[in-house]
Order: C-alpha cells, then sequence, then structure tokens
C-alpha cells in the first residue's frame, strides 16, 4: 500500500508540476509503486489469487501507458525506463 507522502514525493520527482498526477510520467511510477508493493505481498501470499489478477491488471495498465509515452515522447520515455529500471 502506497501512503499519501509517497505519493506526493512520487508526483514531486517524475510530475512537470507540484500536482501533476496526470501525466504518464507519473501514472508509470505510481504504478511500478503499486507493482512492487503487491508483488512483495504476493511472495509471502502465493495462493492470494483475486491481488494476483489485480496485479495483472496493473502490469497491463503500465505496459499501455509506457506504449503511448513512447509513440508521443520517445525522450521522457526512455528517461522513464531507465529511472524506474524497467526492462524495456
Amino acid at each position: 500500500m502506497i501512503t499519501k507522502d509517497k505519493t506526493h514525493e512520487i508526483v514531486k520527482k517524475y510530475g512537470k508540476k507540484a500536482a501533476d498526477t496526470g501525466s504518464a510520467e507519473v501514472q508509470i511510477a505510481l504504478l511500478t509503486e503499486r507493482i512492487k508493493s503487491i508483488s512483495a505481498h504476493l511472495k509471502d501470499n502465493s495462493k492470494d489469487y483475486a491481488t494476483q489478477t489485480g496485479l495483472l491488471r496493473l502490469v497491463s495498465q503500465r505496459r499501455r501507458l509506457l506504449t503511448y509515452l513512447k509513440k508521443s515522447d520517445l525522450t521522457a520515455y526512455g528517461t522513464i525506463v531507465k529511472q524506474l529500471d524497467l526492462r524495456k
């Protein structure tokens, strides 16, 4: 679970403005943080299939946002992938 403080920190780091929560970069960063949190939960609770389904949805959503960012702004795509250490 991501706390409110962690969310504000991510928005400040990846956003264009202080309250920029809608840009693709911020959304990708927030999804990545949620994916990491859920993955850690699933390591302990391997039979939690509802959470596993939710994780797959989040990964798909992040993939779609990455595809959009790659089409619209290739330099921003490269920097966000490098900063978040994603395998693309």
